[in-house]
């Protein structure tokens, strides 16, 4: 129960309406127990002594006893739900804030579907438990606890054999409990998993129709269905017996406590009434062990839920800033110093994926990036970005190493226009302004000047809704975007996974020149796998490897690095008939 404990802390907000919650808790399970002396003087007052006047006062004194317990019990049930509805909010909202601090390989390690299944289905299972069958559990608790009191003050001969029975009804819930509560954690793991697959299957839609594998995909989501099934009904089989053993023991000692008592009203040792109470109170103890056993099963698949949460709280990012960060000098000029920098991915530890990289780019400097696929281009990218911290080695902007900047105010520096660009859903407008919130329209308009005629046509033109990534757009249409998100963002230094890739020759062209005009005077890197980025670059990298091969200008690049030499050729294939559609290497 150590998880569902850490929910305190998002309930000292709400203390007093908390308290509020528990006093009418309090009195509405006060007055049940109240309802049983009211039976005791209707026995005994009324029926038994024959006195009509006791018993319409008893009647009277019972209905109002109602009454309070009726308001005690929605203003109870009111409290108790905001406050599992307002705690479940304030849980999400730590969880997403503290997930966005996390690094991208976070995610890569843990899946975004099995992290998405924890916001969404964990919450809304510990939503339902704090607003409802928490409260339930409490009320019967206290039910059960004040029965107790009132059996031993109606009579301890009784009360003495309920005592007795008392651990055969608990064993069980304590037995059972522990392996709902293991299986209910299971159960939302399988679920994950579930989701997670159908995400990745539905986000890919068009390339699983593509290779015809909608059959491959039908048969592994049913594997993933049944198994959550299956564990869910070994969990369900758990619940029902503990439900039933719980029922059957308290109901077997009432009959047991009925059948003494009955014995002791005809020997003279109690009252009609006393008995009646007491029966009353049994019942009650009964029903609440009863309940208490239901939800028990809710309660442990909550204690799940909430670790599972409290472990994305819990998770530490590998890459944050400093408690002193190093400001950045202002105004930024875009200068990058690479020095011996070695990375390997925690995957592959023993494989890095830049080995002892050293580079200067000096500001305003246009630096293309080439070298066949695994070449450690896209790696060098993530480490400007600050996504990784190599094992050894330093970076530096403007100077400043960027293990001692705090990461936002250097990534505040740079803007990154990828190969695939990743729009998100709303309106053309607001995925332009993304990398600044408080643009206005007319530096929106003028950031889009070369997809101006394109956006302008669309139904509302900047305020269209353009769908979950940006769907309803040509791949080149999408790109264009991007780039006027990054021309928006006015960095200094620019990083370019060969962003024109993916556009016609006209869209190229409308691109090229806005790119022109927004890398003038600044500091660019290219991943270059166009011979035309490469040629318009100051200077050439070549990787290899993880390793940097040489750095020059294209013409002596051709002459002294037989891979760069190579690769052009693969473009080139005659001096004289270039062939376009060949790349120099991927990222």
């Amino acid at each position: 129960m150590g998880a569902l404990t850490r929910l305190i802390g998002f309930l000292r907000p709400y203390v007093w309406r908390a308290a509020a919650a528990a006093l009418a808790l309090v009195v509405a399970a006060g007055s049940v127990l109240v309802l049983g002396q009211g039976l005791r003087l209707v026995v005994d007052e009324g029926f038994m002594a024959g006195q009509p006047g006791m018993l319409d006062r008893a009647l009277a004194l019972t209905l109002g006893v109602i009454a309070v317990m009726a308001v005690a019990s929605a203003l109870r049930f009111y409290l108790v739900t905001w406050i599992g509805e307002r705690v479940a909010a304030d849980l999400r909202h730590a969880v997403l804030s503290h997930l966005l601090s996390l690094e991208p390989d976070f995610y890569e390690r843990n899946g975004v579907g099995e992290i998405q299944s924890r916001v969404t289905t964990d919450t809304a299972l510990l939503q339902t438990v704090l607003g409802s069958t928490f409260s339930m559990a409490v009320r019967n608790v206290l039910l059960l606890a004040g029965t107790l009191v009132m059996l031993v003050v109606t009579s301890p001969r009784l009360t003495a054999l309920v005592l007795l029975g008392l651990p055969l009804v608990l064993l069980p819930m304590l037995i059972f409990g522990r392996r709902v509560r293991r299986l209910s954690r299971l159960s939302q793991d399988r679920i994950a998993e579930l989701g997670s697959y159908a995400g990745e299957t539905l986000s890919g839609i068009a390339t699983v129709q593509a290779f015809g594998h909608e059959a491959e995909d039908r048969r592994r989501f049913d594997s993933l269905v049944e198994q959550a099934f299956a564990t869910a009904g070994a969990r369900i089989r758990q619940r029902a017996w503990l439900n039933g053993v719980a029922l059957s023991l308290a109901f077997t000692a009432v009959g047991v406590i009925l059948w003494q008592g009955g014995h002791d009203v005809l020997a003279g040792r109690m009252s009609a009434g006393e008995l009646s109470a007491f029966v009353f109170y049994a019942v009650l103890a009964a029903g609440s062990v009863g309940v208490i056993s239901e939800v028990a099963g809710e309660v442990m698949r909550a204690a799940g839920a909430a670790e599972r949460l409290f472990e994305l709280l819990d998770a530490q990012p590998a890459i944050a800033a400093p408690p002193q960060p190093k400001p950045l000098p202002t105004p930024p000029r875009g200068a990058v110093s690479i020095d011996g920098v070695r990375f390997a991915y925690p995957s592959r530890p023993r494989t890095p994926a830049l080995d002892g990289i050293s580079l200067e780019i000096r500001p305003g400097e246009r630096l293309a990036l080439v070298g066949p696929s695994g070449a450690g281009k896209s790696t060098l990218f993530a480490l400007l970005l600050r996504f990784h911290d190599p094992q050894a080695g330093a970076i530096r902007f403007d100077g400043v190493d960027l293990r001692a900047a705090d990461p936002a105010a250097l990534r505040a520096r740079i803007a990154l226009v990828a190969q695939e660009p990743l729009l998100f859903t709303g309106s053309a407008a607001d995925n332009i302004r993304f990398g600044r919130p408080d643009a206005d329209d007319g530096a929106i308009r003028a950031a889009a000047a070369h997809c101006t005629e394109f956006v302008e046509a669309l139904p509302e033109g900047f305020d269209t809704w353009l769908g979950p990534g940006g769907i309803q757009l040509s791949g080149g249409q999408r790109q264009r975007i991007a780039i006027a998100r990054a021309i928006l963002r006015d960095p200094a230094l620019l990083l370019l996974d060969e962003a024109t890739s993916s556009l016609d020759a006209e869209s190229e062209r409308q691109v090229q020149h806005a790119l022109e005009r927004l890398m003038a005077g600044r500091t660019s890197i290219v991943i270059a796998h166009r011979l035309a980025t490469v040629t318009a670059a100051d200077r050439i990298a070549v990787l290899e490897q993880g390793r940097l091969r040489a750095v020059d200008s294209h013409h002596r690049l051709l002459e002294r690095d037989p891979l760069y030499a190579r690769l052009a050729a693969l473009q080139l294939r005659e001096p004289r008939q270039p062939a376009a559609n060949e790349r120099l290497g991927n990222a």
